[in-house]
């Protein structure tokens, strides 16, 4: 039985909506953050010694880290779902887009929320170099997003599910306006999901945090 050790509020949100996308059963067991330092509880740490979720478990396997769990999933479960063809130029596109999630993406964001947390949101480091870093992806993802329906053209794939967090996130700590419509209608989209919905419901309350 596939488990996931789900964080709230966290990254582990995405694998639980990636396993209703593809119908596979699963459990969850539920974490809570301190919630004064917002960081996971110690008994993450007994499932994967850096204690930090998503985390899944696979009878004799222990696998972290998002794009690393997508990819396992989908590649040993999806039986062709959620990914384009191998070695196709679609497939690329598909990787890069679940690379640049964690690998671009989610460090920027990451950073504006330890600043902001040590209330340094207006020091030159945040202002001159996050700020102007995180506009600029921000920008050029709502550039590609004017381009297709989805990361990967009209097929809706687990890249999709991916950039779903980091997105969610700027939209938490930025106000997207209007001018991000292609961002906000990918948004729209992902959101209206029945296996999105579904993955709420089990996961629980889903805040990002800002």
């Amino acid at each position: 039985m596939l488990v996931v050790h789900h964080l709230n509020n966290s990254r582990s949100q995405r694998i639980l909506w990636l396993l209703e996308e593809l119908g596979l059963e699963y459990e969850i067991k539920r974490y809570e953050r301190d919630v004064e330092t917002m960081l996971a509880p110690a008994s993450l740490r007994a499932v994967h010694p850096l204690g930090k979720s998503p985390v899944i478990t696979d009878d004799s396997l222990t696998l972290a880290e998002s794009g690393a769990i997508i990819e396992y999933l989908v590649e040993r479960y999806g039986n062709g779902k959620l990914a384009p063809a191998p070695s196709t130029d679609q497939w690329w596109q598909y990787k890069y887009w679940l690379h640049y999630a964690e690998g671009s993406a989610m460090p920027l964001l990451v950073m504006k929320l330890i600043f902001n947390h040590f209330d340094l949101g207006d020091c030159s480091a945040s202002t001159q170099l996050i700020a102007p870093q995180i506009k600029l992806h921000v920008d050029y993802i709502e550039g590609e997003l004017s381009k297709s329906t989805w990361f990967v053209g009209e097929e809706f794939t687990a890249a999709d599910i991916a950039m779903s967090f980091p997105l969610e996130a700027a939209e938490a700590q930025l106000g997207l306006d209007a001018s991000y419509r292609q961002l906000k209608s990918f948004l729209d989209r992902i959101h209206a999901r029945p296996a999105y919905q579904k993955a709420l419901e089990h996961g629980g309350k889903y805040e990002i945090l800002k």
